[in-house]
C-alpha cells in the first residue's frame, strides 16, 4: 500500500484524515497519524483497517527521519515554525511534502534542491493561504486568457460562527487560535494600493479602517486590511494593478468595538503585568486607565474613550464582564493580551451545539475591449458541528486532495510552491465543490474602489 504520513492531529486535521481514510481502499493508502500525543492519534484513527496511530515528538531526530523515511508521502499540520526540519528530511529522503502554512524564507531557499530531486513541497494549500489563492488565480487566468487587463483585486476571508448560533452582541465566537484574534493586526503597518497610490494604516488606526461588503443572503460584513497586501502584486502577477487591497472579514459594527481593546493598550503582548495571577477582571480593566478615586472603573472608561451610555459599543463591552470584581485572571506572568484571551474565551468559546461558518469574497476589476468590469466571487461555508467544522473542512481537505494528486502524478511540476498554476488549482477547486466548497459569481459595475469605505 500506498504510505501517507501525517504529522500533527490538531482540529484542522478532521475532514483531511476522514477524507483519506474514506478514500483508502480505492487509493490503496495506509496513512500514519503521527502526534506527540499517541491518545489523540488512536482517537482519530479509531482502529480504521487502513490508518495506524504513532507517537511522534517531532523534536527527536531518530524518531522524525525512520516516520519520513518510511512514508511516500508527507503532510505536515504542525505550526509553521516547525516544518523546516520535517522538510529537509523529506529533501534528504526523497520525499514529497504538503503544509498549508506561508512558504517561509527558509522553505523557499530550498527551491532549488527540492527541483534538483524531481520533489513537490506544495505549501499555502489550506483556507488561507489556500482556497484563497486558487479561486482568485482561475478568475485572474480567464479574465487574461480573454485578453483583458486586471485593474482592481480586493480578497476577504473570515472565520465567523454561524447565523442560527450567533447569540451574543459581538457576532463573533472563536472558530481558530484565540491568540492569534487577539493578535491581529500587530507587527506591522497594513499596507495596499487604491487606484494607484499606496496606503497605509497603523496598527492604532487598524480597526477604525473597514471595508463593507454584501455577500449573498448572509447580509453584510465588514473586512479591515492585512498586514501586507502588496506582496500579491509579484505572486499573483498583478504588477500593474490599480487597486490591490486583501482583508479579514467579521459582522459590521465588530472591528469599531475592538478598537476599544487596541486603544486602552489590552492587546499588548511585549510586557507581562505585576502579580496577574491575584487580579480581578475590574482590576485588569482598571490598570489601563487614570487613577481618580471619585470615578467608577465604568465612568472612566466612558469618558477615556468617548463611549456614550446607549452606544451598543458599551453594551458589548459590558457583555464581556469586564467590571467584575470577583472573577480572578489567575494567569502567572501574564501579558495584557493573555489575560485578554481568558477574559474572551469565556464568551466567546463555542458551545458544543455551535457550529462555524467560513466567508471569503473576492472582487476582480478588469478592462476588455475598451470597456471596464467587475466581477464578486462568494463563497460560504457551514461546519457540520464540533469536529467537522467548516474551518477543519476548508483548511484540511485541500491539503488531503493536493496530497493524493501529487501521489497520482496529476499534480507535477517540482519545486517549493504554492497552488496558483492551472495544474494545481483546477482539479482541486473542482473537487472542492463537489465536496460542497462552491464559490458564485456575479458581475457588478465597476466602481474602482469601494465607496462604502467608514474613514473612521
Amino acid at each position: 500500500m500506498r504510505k501517507v504520513l501525517l504529522i500533527g492531529a490538531g482540529r484542522s486535521s478532521s475532514s483531511l484524515i476522514t477524507y483519506l481514510l474514506d478514500k483508502s481502499d480505492s487509493e490503496n493508502l495506509h496513512l500514519t497519524i503521527a502526534d506527540v500525543s499517541l491518545d489523540l492519534a488512536e482517537n482519530i484513527v479509531q482502529n480504521h483497517k487502513n490508518g495506524t496511530a504513532l507517537e511522534l515528538d517531532i523534536f527527536n531526530e531518530n524518531e522524525r527521519t525512520k516516520a519520513i523515511k518510511n512514508a511516500d508521502i508527507v503532510i505536515s499540520m504542525l505550526p509553521a515554525h516547525l516544518h523546516l526540519n520535517v522538510a529537509k528530511d523529506c529533501l534528504t529522503f526523497g520525499k514529497n511534502m504538503v503544509t498549508a502554512s506561508y512558504i517561509s524564507g527558509e522553505m523557499k531557499a530550498l527551491n532549488e534542491e527540492v527541483t534538483k530531486k524531481n520533489l513537490i513541497f506544495m505549501n499555502e494549500i489550506g483556507l488561507d493561504p489556500g482556497i484563497d489563492h486558487m479561486s482568485a488565480m482561475k478568475v485572474i487566468d480567464s479574465i487574461r486568457e480573454k485578453g483583458g487587463e486586471m485593474l482592481l483585486f480586493e480578497s476577504f476571508t473570515g472565520g465567523l460562527v454561524a447565523p442560527e448560533c450567533d447569540d451574543n452582541l459581538w457576532n463573533y465566537k472563536f472558530t481558530w487560535n484565540p491568540r492569534n484574534v487577539v493578535l491581529a493586526g500587530q507587527g506591522g503597518t497594513a499596507k495596499f494600493l487604491q487606484e494607484g497610490r499606496y496606503k497605509y494604516i497603523p496598527y492604532h488606526k487598524l480597526f477604525r479602517r473597514t471595508e463593507i461588503l454584501t455577500i449573498g443572503d448572509y447580509g453584510k460584513f465588514e473586512g479591515y486590511a492585512n498586514r501586507d497586501s502588496l506582496k500579491y502584486k509579484n505572486v499573483y502577477g498583478l504588477d500593474n494593478i490599480l487597486t490591490l487591497y486583501r482583508g479579514t472579514i467579521r459582522r459590521v459594527g465588530y472591528s469599531r468595538a475592538w478598537n476599544v481593546f487596541v486603544q486602552l493598550g489590552m492587546t499588548d503582548d511585549s510586557y507581562t503585568i505585576e502579580d496577574s495571577e491575584n487580579m480581578s477582571y475590574r482590576d485588569f480593566t482598571n490598570s489601563f486607565l487614570s487613577y481618580n478615586p471619585n470615578d467608577s472603573v465604568e465612568l472612566k472608561l466612558r469618558h477615556y474613550l468617548k463611549i456614550d451610555q446607549d452606544d451598543i459599543i458599551w453594551e458589548k463591552i459590558l457583555e464581556l464582564d469586564l467590571f467584575n470584581p470577583s472573577k480572578k485572571v489567575g494567569l502567572k506572568n501574564a501579558t495584557p493580551a493573555q489575560i485578554l484571551e481568558k477574559i474572551l474565551k469565556e464568551s466567546w468559546t463555542l458551545k458544543e451545539e455551535d457550529k462555524d461558518m467560513i466567508v471569503m469574497q473576492h472582487l476582480f476589476g478588469y478592462e476588455l475591449n475598451g470597456k471596464k468590469y467587475q466581477i464578486e466571487s462568494s463563497m460560504v461555508c457551514i461546519g457540520d458541528n464540533q469536529v467537522y467544522t467548516a474551518m477543519a473542512k476548508t483548511v484540511g481537505l485541500p491539503v488531503a486532495i493536493a496530497a493524493l494528486k501529487i501521489l497520482n502524478g496529476e499534480i507535477n511540476t517540482p519545486g517549493v510552491q504554492l497552488p496558483i498554476n492551472k495544474e494545481v488549482y483546477d482539479p482541486i477547486l473542482k473537487e472542492l465543490a463537489e465536496n460542497g466548497i462552491i464559490f458564485t459569481e456575479k458581475n457588478t459595475p465597476y466602481l474602482g474602489y469601494n465607496p462604502e469605505i467608514i474613514n473612521g
